[in-house]
């Protein structure tokens, strides 16, 4: 599509096209939505042309907690793989018996600890690399995806509460906050400290539900190795246990 084209589509000028390419001026948030329809961008790519700009996508109100029927069937038919889902500011809905094994903990709780975002921030999760690069590259995915949903949700209280309370509280949260970060690769290798079996590595793929705007944590380990012998093994206590 040429220049003149999109303007014309988006209703603005070719000149004013040519100053946002070449990174002058910000766009309003009608503007943006406009030239996201002239080049038919997909929900996914408009919101984050939205984080890109600092506006919100055309979505306002709560954050969805409500767990449909596709992540349900999810938990149901992946029952020996641990899984759990949660909303857009990652807060917990729902898992499986597989994954409440694997994490040796209650997941029955309350409040703040119900959020995987507090939790990785806080010392609330049971990682044995605290402190390192793993860690961190799985941080910057949750604040990547939790200033997406701050933009996407703008009237949701409860999420600003968070950030603010994350900023205030956790040094590291604060300093990724106020970092320009790309989109991370929700694609991750954490090591689990198990006080039972001892610790193992998973593979973390964080996949996201685009009904009620949900996101599935999956935690594999690789076939034949130690790795997945421990997880398999903490499964196994669990489900000898019950």
């Amino acid at each position: 599509m040429r220049r003149d084209e999109l303007a014309a589509l988006a209703g603005v000028s070719a000149e004013y096209v040519k100053r946002l390419e070449q990174g002058h001026g910000r766009p309003s948030a009608q503007v943006l939505y406009s030239l996201a329809r002239a080049l038919r961008l997909s929900s996914t790519e408009y919101e984050y042309l939205c984080s890109l700009v600092g506006h919100a996508p055309s979505r306002v109100g709560r954050v969805p907690h409500e767990v449909g029927s596709g992540a349900r069937r999810l938990l149901d038919r992946l029952d020996d793989v641990p899984i759990c889902v949660l909303d857009a500011a990652w807060t917990l809905l729902a898992w499986n018996a597989a994954c409440d094994a694997m994490c040796y903990f209650s997941m029955q709780v309350d409040g703040r600890d119900r959020n995987l975002a507090w939790r990785a921030f806080t010392g609330g999760e049971a990682w044995a690399e605290a402190g390192s690069e793993a860690e961190a590259r799985f941080q910057r995915t949750i604040v990547s995806d939790l200033r997406t949903t701050a933009l996407r949700y703008p009237d949701d209280d409860w999420v600003a509460d968070l950030i603010t309370d994350l900023r205030a509280t956790s040094r590291p949260f604060a300093a990724m906050w106020e970092s320009p970060t790309e989109p991370q690769d929700r694609r991750h290798r954490l090591t689990k400290r198990h006080p039972v079996v001892g610790d193992f590595t998973v593979d973390c793929d964080i996949m996201t539900i685009h009904e009620g705007d949900l996101r599935a944590v999956m935690y594999t380990a690789e076939p034949g190795s130690v790795d997945a012998a421990r997880l398999t093994a903490a499964l196994a206590r669990s489900a000898h246990a019950g």
